[in-house]
């Protein structure tokens, strides 16, 4: 029988290239994203390939969310491998930030993450498997039209920690990814080349990550390699956060 992964927001981008990866590592790979047509387009590029299932569903929905879960467990009664991947961000200066704009970003990223842990818990015990959640190097350091998103991923780091004390117990481990930059198509639409050269001067890798070497922490987080790591919070970022305060100009 094959281990069995699920991954949130895995339609496209960072979570799509998860998916992959586990895929590679002969599991059964369960693919879940709100947007329909995103869906169908995962599904056409992944066309004819073996080992993945398709799930429509909003994470920040609790029914759609029990639904959904109660759906995949039936099929797949003990999963190995979850990773809460799916989230929005809105960026805006913070006196523009509306409350229902904080609500949407808090419940896909933070809502959506607690949802779908719990949802799955049960099969996570059956398989003895992991949680990976994803985070990012804003929850870690502030920056500006992040107040929404990076507050949701610091709370995805913490919910992390309280998951890997208390699910630990039942030998399900959780642990965190925080990507830095990364060279997605939404960020080649959205970081101008102001920002690109910006990024480069402030990570001492000089450059964005890949989506196939995020998806690889991810995966060994999961895989045996990884058995006695619980409750960790890396940062897959090229050195960023570890630069701190280092400005470029006493780097060079």
């Amino acid at each position: 029988m094959n281990k069995v992964a699920i991954i949130t927001g895995a339609a496209r981008g960072i979570g799509f290239e998860i998916a992959k990866r586990f895929h590679a590592e002969k599991y059964q790979v369960v693919i879940i994203d709100r947007d329909k047509e995103t869906l169908q387009q995962c599904k056409n590029q992944l066309k004819g390939a073996k080992r993945y299932a398709y799930f429509l569903c909003d994470v920040s929905n609790p029914k759609q969310v029990k639904s959904t879960f109660d759906k995949i467990t039936t099929q797949f009664p003990a999963i190995h491998a979850l990773v809460n991947n799916a989230g929005i961000a809105i960026f805006k200066p913070a006196e523009e930030v509306t409350f229902e704009d904080w609500s949407a970003v808090m419940g896909s990223n933070l809502n959506g993450t607690f949802l779908c842990s719990q949802a799955c818990l049960p099969a996570l015990v059956a398989g003895q498997g992991s949680i990976v959640n994803i985070a990012s190097i804003s929850g870690v350091r502030a920056s500006t039209l992040r107040i929404a998103y990076g507050t949701s991923k610091a709370a995805i780091m913490h919910l992390t920690k309280q998951q890997a004390v208390e699910y630990g117990n039942k030998g399900v481990r959780a642990n965190a990814v925080a990507p830095g930059p990364v060279e997605t198509e939404m960020a080649k639409l959205v970081h101008s080349a102001d920002i690109r050269t910006s990024y480069a001067d402030a990570i001492p890798l000089a450059r964005y990550g890949t989506t196939e070497e995020i998806a690889n922490m991810v995966y060994f987080l999961c895989s045996p390699q990884a058995s006695y790591i619980n409750g960790q919070i890396i940062a897959a970022d090229g050195g960023f956060d570890a630069a701190g305060v280092g400005l470029p100009s006493l780097r060079n």
